[in-house]
Parts: C-alpha cells; structure tokens; sequence
C-alpha cells in the first residue's frame, strides 16, 4: 500500500476514534483478567488505548496485549473515516494506523516463559513479514538480553514488555529498562503486522480493536 494511502487511513481512523470517544477508559483482557491503563506516554506523544487480546498457544494464556496509538487528526480530510459497521474497513484502517506510528504494544505475561523462547517466539512471528534477516536477530537478542536481566532471568507472570514503533524505528523495553532502538520503519511495520494483519497471533486483539470502533 502506499504512503498516500497510510495517512489518509491514519486520519480516517483518528477521526473516528475522536468522534465516537471509545479510547477514554481502561479495559481487561477478558481471557486472563490483567488490566491496561487507558493510555500510555512515548515521547512527546499521549497514546491511546485501542484494544486487548490474549496471545495463547493451544489452551495456554501465553500473555496479554495492549495496542496503544494516537487519535491525534494529522491532515485535512480526516473526516472521511470508514463507516463503523464494515467491520474489515474498520480492522484495514486500524492497521495502516498503527503502522503510521507511533503506536505501542504492551504485552504482559500471564505464564512463565524461558528467555530464549520468548525472544524466539517474538522473533519468528516478525521474520516472515520482514525481508532483513539481521534486523529480526537484533530485535531477538534485545528481547532475550532484557528478559535474562530480570531478577528471575526468565518472562514470569507480571513481566511486561513494551514494543514502541515509529518512523525512526522499533525500541525495546522490558519491565520498564530500555534495551535499546533498531533503526528500521520497515521492521516497526513488520511488527505491528505481527498482531493486525489477516495471520495476526491475537485474533481477540483485532476484535476488541474493531469492536471500541463500532460499539457507539
């Protein structure tokens, strides 16, 4: 899609979002009970939340995720928002939103998971929606550095991560230490397809998302 296409989106999404008001309160994920704040800080940015989802494989409740982002119009002609009950023009804005940036995504554990298969999990899920090999190694070991300097050494119940995707790039922080910034749009994108694209690994996400648009 084009850049063209991303800011209008953008603008037709924080439109909507400004009009129905749906971004002002925080919300539970149903499936594991853990709460999000209503909005998040990056930056000189206030974003706000949009939904969240549970991550699980088979039975397990692997973690919760929180998408946060800005409701802020951009351009003239945001008004043009698509209408709230054609759910996939709805979910199709959301995610050329979030991959306009900034957008966040706080994840936080709800099982206990090894550093190394989290940081590899994380990492396998972008690999296919990113073409540089180096760039998806980084984010893997950035994730596995953060996670082995917790005091358990390992993504226990109540570990958080938090994924900030911008122009600039993707940084990295897990329970609150930065562990740094890759300098790559692409892969930011790349990781915003990890929760909103067709395949994407939280489908309740997607619906919690669609569902703040279309519930006023």
């Amino acid at each position: 899609m084009t850049r063209a296409f991303y800011s209008f989106a953008a603008c037709a999404v924080a439109a909507l979002f400004a009009s129905v008001g749906v971004a002002d309160a925080a919300m539970a994920d149903p499936a594991t009970g853990i709460d999000f704040s209503p909005s998040l800080g990056l930056g000189d940015s206030n974003l706000k939340l949009f939904g969240v989802g549970v991550r699980k494989k088979g039975p397990i409740k692997v973690y919760s995720v929180g998408m946060y982002s800005s409701t802020e119009e951009e351009e003239e002609g945001a008004e043009s928002a698509p209408a709230s009950d054609d759910k996939d023009a709805v979910m199709s804005a959301i995610q050329s939103k979030a991959k306009s940036g900034p957008t966040s995504f706080l994840l936080k554990m709800n099982f206990k998971v090894g550093a190394e298969k989290i940081a590899s999990s994380l990492a396998e899920s972008v690999a296919p929606r990113h073409s540089s090999a180096g760039e998806v190694e980084d984010l893997k070991k950035k994730i596995f550095d953060g996670v082995s300097a917790t005091s358990k050494g390992a993504a226990t119940k109540g570990t958080e991560f938090q994924f900030d995707c911008t122009e600039e790039g993707i940084s990295v922080t897990v329970d609150g230490k930065s562990q740094g910034t890759i300098p790559s749009a692409g892969l930011g994108k790349a990781f915003c397809d990890v929760y909103l694209d067709d395949n994407g690994v939280s489908p309740a996400l997607k619906d919690s998302c669609v569902e703040n648009f279309c519930s006023e």
